[in-house]
């Protein structure tokens, strides 16, 4: 077998392989006398057709399995002879199959960068002082009291700011970038939709116009949207609405008194409470701070990588991140397929932070091989009972659930990479300011 290695990057390699053409006809052989066993052709009984014959009706079948038995072998061999490990399976390219001729094709695939870490050692880090203050305080305890607001119906007056209304609506686009008028689209329709007057994802003007609406009234008003609004469909175009304004509600805010603190729970008056709240704020900014000192810390590492790296491991990091962002959504409620989100769009945005979370993930990965970090059985069968706790799984079924798609490697790699970031904080200078 022949094969020629071409570094077409650091990162990205061509091997440019030929299959003997004995091996070739060997394989057409095999495949024709296993099809010859059950091919029915008239005029011959099973098994007796001419192979000649069955190798002109099965002609492009056999070679196409051809090339399919004899590829990731010649694949294999080359990528081990060569003493290369491919990131991800090879794409396959330009394949020549032929009756005897050689078998040629291409392999494309990509390969870890050489990594030096440069000094990592004794880094010098900054962390920000933890500041939680009387007005961080206070704003806190409002929000548990916005929070903790009832909402109560309003008579006799018009809709004011700050309310939550509850209309019927029906809009139609009239006007779109393309400057079309004849609003392809039908009219919208939607019952019984709650808003709240100067919600920030409210349509620009939407909260003016509903303002000293009165109940039962009904109006008839058209939107412009901006070209760079966040709702792609919607950018740029003119929306005519209709709107059936059915009920007002205003917002009562709780008395801020000892009731207060003792309705949110284990509390017994207004102090303890605010209290709490104080040691939470300062808790969540020690959590802040170290997430400062590790961003740091990746960003050292990543700057130590000039070179390329590879785009299989940047597609993985987006994926990674784009689903860990439908999950949120899930986790809120809403539909990502509903959610008026340009996919490929958002994907390019994660590029950028993707690549530089690579680069840094990469240097990790050769300090902890230089310095010799492992992972101990039992540091995994903790982090297993961690997560089985969080999702409400015994443990053996949160491992079987890993198990599944390489799971527990990924798990593993993750635990050594924080066990490295741990190893290279320990030899840090952390200076707070």
């Amino acid at each position: 077998m022949k094969v020629e290695l071409q570094n077409l990057s650091e990162t990205r390699k061509s091997l440019a392989v030929e299959v003997p053409s004995e091996a070739v006809d060997h394989e057409i052989e095999r495949l024709s006398q296993d099809y010859r066993r059950t091919l029915k052709i008239p005029g011959f009984r099973p098994g007796k057709a001419p192979i000649r014959l069955v190798r002109a009706r099965l002609h492009d079948q056999i070679l196409h399995e051809v090339a399919q038995a004899l590829i990731p072998k010649a694949v294999d061999e080359a990528i081990r002879d060569h003493g290369l490990q491919p990131i991800a399976s090879p794409t396959i390219r330009d394949v020549k199959t032929e009756e005897g001729q050689p078998l040629t094709f291409t392999a494309l695939f990509e390969v870890l960068p050489l990594v030096e870490p440069g000094e990592y050692k004794g880094l010098t880090l900054r962390r920000p002082p933890i500041q939680v203050t009387d007005e961080s305080v206070t704003e806190a305890v409002q929000r548990l009291r916005k929070h903790s607001a009832h909402l109560e119906p309003v008579e006799g007056r018009g809709v004011e700011n700050g309310d939550t209304v509850t209309i019927d609506l029906e809009r139609r686009v009239i006007k779109t970038m393309a400057a079309d008028s004849s609003g392809h689209d039908g009219p919208e329709s939607h019952g019984d939709i709650e808003i709240e007057i100067g919600g920030s994802s409210n349509p620009p003007g939407f909260d003016e116009e509903l303002i000293g609406m009165s109940l039962e009234e009904t109006k008839d008003f058209v939107l412009s949207y901006p070209d760079d609004h966040e709702s792609k469909g919607l950018a740029g175009t003119e929306v005519a609405y209709k709107i059936k304004l059915k009920l007002i509600r205003r917002k009562i805010l709780p008395e801020l008194n000892d009731e207060f603190a003792r309705d949110l729970g284990k509390f017994d008056s207004l102090e303890s409470l605010t209290t709490q709240v104080k040691a939470d704020l300062a808790s969540q900014a020690e959590l802040d701070a170290d997430g400062q000192v590790r961003s740091e810390i990746l960003r050292k590492l990543a700057n130590s990588i000039e070179g390329e790296v590879p785009e299989a491991l940047i597609d993985q990091e987006i994926d990674r991140r784009v689903q860990r962002f439908v999950e949120h959504l899930i986790a809120q409620r809403v539909d990502p397929r509903q959610a008026n989100i340009d996919w490929d769009t958002f994907r390019e945005e994660q590029r950028e932070p993707a690549t530089a979370t690579v680069r840094s993930m990469l240097v990790i990965d050769e300090i902890a091989k230089k310095e010799s970090l492992t992972v101990r059985e039992e540091e995994i069968d903790a982090e297993l009972q961690r997560q089985a706790e969080r999702s409400g799984r015994t443990v053996s079924a949160a491992r079987a659930l890993l198990g599944k798609d390489g799971g527990m490697v990924k798990l593993e790699e993750g635990l050594r990479r924080e066990k490295t970031i741990d190893f290279i904080l320990n030899q840090a200078t952390i200076v707070t300011a």
